[in-house]
C-alpha cells in the first residue's frame, strides 16, 4: 500500500491547492495532509492566515482526495515521519521546491528509509499570496 504525505497552509483554498491534492492522490492509496498551524505560519511567513487553522482543516478534510488531516507544527519532515509512526512512504511537494537546499537535504534523509519524494507540477498564476494582493486592492 502506498501512503502519501503532503503539507501546506491551504489558506484561501484555491485550484492550485486542489491540483496538488488530486495529483498526489493519483499516486497513492491513502493520502495524509499536514495543515500548517496558525503559529507555524506566523513564525515562518510573518503573517496570520486569513482562514483559521480549524477551518482550514475542515476544508481540506472535505476534499475527496484526502484520507487524513494532521497538524503541521513545524517544517521538520523527518520529525513528522516519526510523529506519524513512519506511516508514509511517499512525500509530495510542489515542483517549485525542487533543487532547494531544504529539499535536497530531505531527499538525503528519506532515501535510506525508503520514502520517495515526488515533485508535483505547480499551478502557475494562483497562490494565496496573490489572492491577498488582489483582495488588498479591492475598494
Amino acid at each position: 500500500m502506498v501512503i502519501g504525505y503532503t503539507t501546506g497552509v491551504f489558506d484561501m483554498f484555491h485550484v492550485g491547492h486542489l491540483n496538488i491534492l488530486q495529483r498526489a492522490k493519483a499516486q497513492c492509496d491513502y493520502l495524509i495532509v499536514g495543515v500548517s498551524t496558525d503559529e507555524l505560519v506566523e513564525h515562518d511567513k510573518h503573517k496570520r492566515p486569513i482562514i483559521p487553522f480549524a477551518d482550514r482543516c475542515r476544508i481540506v478534510e472535505a476534499i475527496k482526495y484526502v484520507d487524513e488531516v494532521v497538524p503541521q507544527i513545524d517544517k521538520n519532515k523527518l520529525a513528522a515521519y516519526h510523529r506519524l509512526h513512519k506511516k508514509f512512504n511517499k512525500m509530495f511537494v510542489g515542483s517549485d521546491w525542487q533543487g532547494s537546499a531544504a529539499w535536497i537535504e530531505y531527499e538525503k534523509q528519506f532515501k535510506p528509509i525508503g520514502v520517495d519524494i515526488v515533485y508535483l507540477s505547480h499551478t502557475d498564476g494562483i497562490s494565496s499570496s496573490l489572492l491577498r494582493e488582489i483582495i488588498g486592492t479591492i475598494n
